[in-house]
């Protein structure tokens, strides 16, 4: 199964008018939230420098964003920005997974609010190694905290009682050699539960570092295993706007949305702009069920 482009892509662009967004807007976090769709997007400015802002649509494609941004780097582990953030609704709260980079690295981080506006930082949640790709399950799993990371170059699961001491690292998903995802795979958006299982929409980058979309689906009580895995992607670059860019040739998710049966799945295309890809989920979940464990 392959995902539609929306027809009114890429639908977001950098704003020249404001230095801190002015080169690149991209990777960003979506929720569905009192009818709105709310996007925290990653932004940089001439510096690289990386910042996240706020935007808020009625149809989840026409945008309408704050002029400054709502996030940006203040600790020494965040000194070159903060990048990829991923929203869920846990427990009444909003928890916002990001990288933290520096000169040291990139740091996996968390913080929370109750308004999408105004962010609490709670730290490094993975301290003393380079990480990033994480992301909150939206629930609770068996009582704990879930989270999935990336120590490369596979996807790894860990757990939590308090979101700040993770225990029992597992890998979940490896890279498939000779393939589309050859070189190094990591979860994209927040796993969507579904009656099926948890739908993981992931990315994955070939040998000749071509970024494309795959799906994966993991168990609910055990998402250490995985019940079934496309063998090919669900969406690659093939848009101008998605090969030639400050990054070229990558289709990057931080965030998927289900409305009814459809499957919004936002991308940041070749780290310049943000794009739209949609489908159903149901053909997607039966697409998964025939392939198995690929």
């Amino acid at each position: 199964m392959k995902l539609r482009r929306h027809p009114a892509n890429p639908i977001l662009l950098p704003q020249p008018h404001h230095p801190w967004e002015a080169l690149n807007v991209f990777n960003a976090a979506v929720v569905y939230h009192n009818d709105l769709f709310h996007m925290l997007y990653r932004a940089q400015g001439l510096d690289y420098v990386s910042h996240i802002g706020y935007a808020v649509s009625e149809d989840g494609v026409h945008w309408w964003r704050l002029d400054r941004p709502v996030f940006s780097p203040r600790e020494p582990w965040e000194a070159r920005g903060v990048e990829d953030p991923r929203v869920v609704l846990l427990e009444g709260v909003f928890y916002m997974t990001y990288t933290g980079y520096s000169r040291e690295g990139t740091r996996a981080a968390l913080a929370r609010s109750t308004n999408l506006i105004t962010w609490e930082r709670l730290g490094i949640v993975l301290p003393d190694e380079d990480n990033k790709d994480h992301v909150l399950f939206p629930e609770k799993i068996q009582g704990r905290y879930a989270m999935l990371h990336r120590r490369p170059p596979d996807i790894w699961l860990a757990f939590s009682d308090d979101l700040k001491h993770w225990t029992d690292h597992t890998i979940i998903l490896r890279p498939r050699p000779g393939t589309w995802e050859h070189r190094k795979i990591g979860a994209g958006a927040p796993p969507i539960r579904t009656e099926h299982g948890w739908l993981l929409i992931y990315h994955a980058v070939d040998a000749q570092r071509v970024y494309r979309l795959g799906a994966a689906l993991l168990d609910l009580h055990d998402p250490t295993r995985v019940l079934a895995r496309l063998p090919e992607p669900i969406l690659e670059p093939r848009e101008p706007w998605e090969i030639k860019g400050d990054v070229p040739n990558v289709v990057f998710t931080c965030a998927a949305v289900v409305r009814d049966d459809d499957l919004y799945v936002y991308y940041g295309g070749a780290d310049r702009v943000m794009g739209l890809a949609m489908g159903s989920l149901s053909e997607l979940l039966e697409a998964l069920e025939k392939a198995g464990d690929a």
